[in-house]
């Protein structure tokens, strides 16, 4: 099966021309090596490498699916040996400054730097 279509049928992403943007981007490795190209063959046993927002997934194809189902059919379709991801820190709301006021871009910034963490 294309890897584009598996990862849209594992529900990976939300379209199959994004899983293909992923793809075509060099940003997937199957079993170690780059996929080029969206149309890549894979099947079970194939381990997937690929970035997902912050994370980056690895996930072992169990089975092909047949369609595009509910998400606990798509987790069917594969083991996921991510491993576990940090903690993020909860976000602090943004404090308002004087009653209802809008806080101003140099308490944007401040509450900005408290998220990011100290820098390294």
């Amino acid at each position: 099966m294309r890897v584009d279509k598996w990862l849209w049928q594992a529900r990976f992403f939300k379209s199959r021309s994004l899983a293909a943007a992923c793809v075509t981007g060099g940003h997937l490795r199957v079993n170690g090596n780059r996929a080029a190209k969206a149309s890549y063959s894979v099947g079970p046993g194939d381990v997937l490498t690929f970035p997902q927002g912050r994370l980056v997934r690895v996930v072992k194809i169990v089975a092909i699916g047949t369609r595009r189902g509910p998400a606990p059919e798509a987790q069917g379709l594969y083991d996921d040996l991510s491993p576990p991801e940090e903690q993020e820190k909860p976000v602090p709301p943004i404090a308002r400054i004087e009653g209802n006021s809008r806080p101003t871009k140099r308490d944007r910034r401040k509450l900005d730097l408290e998220r990011r963490g100290p820098l390294e």
